[in-house]
């Protein structure tokens, strides 16, 4: 409901400010619209090989070896193995982690202990490689030291946290 007023609404007093402040607002409009058509055009081979990565990870099966092996320790941490697949591509695409999410609510349900635990990681964490991909087209910050790092294992974290919190729902 608020979202079918405040989108016109502010649609409208942006115009309204624009004409106070004397601008040419359909001009502004489209310089606006040429630099995002830049910035796609800047980005699309980044998210191309992002894409294409993460395809030939799901397709060649390495997705099942590695939360496999990888789901004993998340069990140390109170991860349920059946979240381990979700947590690993979690970090590389919303959409493949979007499909896992899919085929957890499946299998154990979305009320269940895991399907909660699995909305909740959904919700707490980001494609951490995509994201960071993009960024770094448009910053041009070529040392990533503790950026990746640190963003992956906070995305970790916001995982055990969900599970320990999940418990008490």
């Amino acid at each position: 409901m608020i979202s079918a007023v405040f989108i016109p609404v502010s649609i409208v007093l942006l115009f309204i400010y624009s004409q106070v402040k004397k601008n040419n607002t359909y001009n502004s409009f489209v310089k606006g619209a040429k630099s995002a058509f830049d910035l796609v055009l800047s980005i699309t081979p980044y998210l191309v090989a992002v894409l294409i990565a993460v395809e030939l990870y799901m397709q060649s099966g390495m997705h099942l070896l590695i939360s496999g092996f990888i789901s004993p320790a998340f069990s140390i941490f109170g991860i349920p193995k059946e979240l381990a697949e979700l947590i690993i591509i979690k970090n590389f695409s919303g959409n493949g982690s979007l499909a896992i999410l899919t085929n957890i609510f499946e299998l154990y349900g979305v009320d269940s202990y895991i399907g909660n635990c699995a909305s909740c990681i959904m919700a707490t964490s980001e494609a951490t490689f995509f994201v960071s991909s993009i960024m770094l087209c448009k910053t041009k910050i070529e040392k990533l030291r503790y950026a990746i790092p640190l963003a992956l294992f906070l995305n970790f974290l916001s995982a055990i946290l969900s599970c320990f919190i999940c418990k008490f729902i």
